[in-house]
């Protein structure tokens, strides 16, 4: 169903989302007395990589890695606000289509500093010490073997390098019913877990420094807001909102050195 989503059913191009990104968003404050524009919903999503990004050492030169990077539209983004030099690493070839079409006049004109690639984020296809960043933003939510993603994600850091990813997790020691009420994570495309465990993945591969910043007060109502403006307004998808305020999920950045 995951390969489904994001190959001929193309999830991005849902009126939840816009600009080719897919991400709920990281929102500043809106007016409450006017609908959200198509404008500030796309910013919202590119500013979420903004956040993300601006974990990791960003010296212009430097080799970051995005893992389930989709469309690509957000690494392109890292690749120029960031001068780096960015490679975006996806499972789907039918998403990697898309985002060689959508980003073909940044492709041509950065000059090799973005490139896609076909893998998965549990064998990445690189080789040890690549990268001086590895990161993610709302992808790692259809990863089953999270443990895995830390290991990988060290053997293809440099020393000093640093790790950051963006996505929703429960909040520790929570007893969830997110599953009753959440389409995609009962029939398993979106898995959500205690955030401590994913930190204590990374730990557990070898990185320091380990922390999770919730963020939700930037998510969670601004998008139920937009969703609300949309066909998708009597959805299930309402029942995020409803989740976070029960203290059910929360979103987060995650960082490691």
């Amino acid at each position: 169903m995951r390969d489904q989503m994001y190959g001929e059913l193309d999830l991005g191009s849902l009126t939840i989302f816009s600009g080719s990104f897919i991400n709920y968003g990281y929102w500043g404050d809106l007016a409450a007395d006017r609908d959200i524009t198509l404008a500030e919903r796309t910013a919202s999503q590119a500013e979420l990589y903004r956040r993300v990004v601006s974990r990791l050492p960003t010296p212009p030169g430097v080799e970051l890695l995005e893992l389930g990077s989709g469309i690509g539209v957000g690494t392109a983004l890292v690749a120029r606000e960031f001068a780096a030099y960015v490679s975006g690493l996806d499972r789907s070839a039918a998403q990697l289509a898309r985002a060689a079409e959508a980003n073909a006049d940044d492709l041509e004109r950065l000059s090799g500093r973005l490139s896609f690639h076909e893998g998965s984020v549990t064998e990445i296809p690189f080789k040890d010490d690549s990268f001086d960043g590895v990161y993610s933003v709302e992808a790692l939510q259809h990863v089953d073997d999270l443990a895995a993603v830390a290991r990988e994600a060290r053997r293809v850091l440099r020393p000093g390098g640093r790790f950051a990813a963006a996505t929703f997790f429960a909040p520790d020691d929570t007893d969830t019913p997110v599953a009753d009420l959440i389409e995609t994570v009962a029939s398993g495309v979106d898995v959500v877990r205690p955030v401590g465990a994913f930190a204590a993945d990374l730990e557990a591969a070898g990185f320091k420094d380990v922390a999770a910043e919730p963020i939700g007060e930037h998510v969670w109502r601004q998008f139920d807001r937009w969703v609300a403006q949309t066909e998708y307004r009597d959805s299930w998808g309402r029942n995020w909102l409803r989740c976070y305020e029960n203290g059910w999920i929360d979103y987060y950045v995650l960082t490691a050195a």
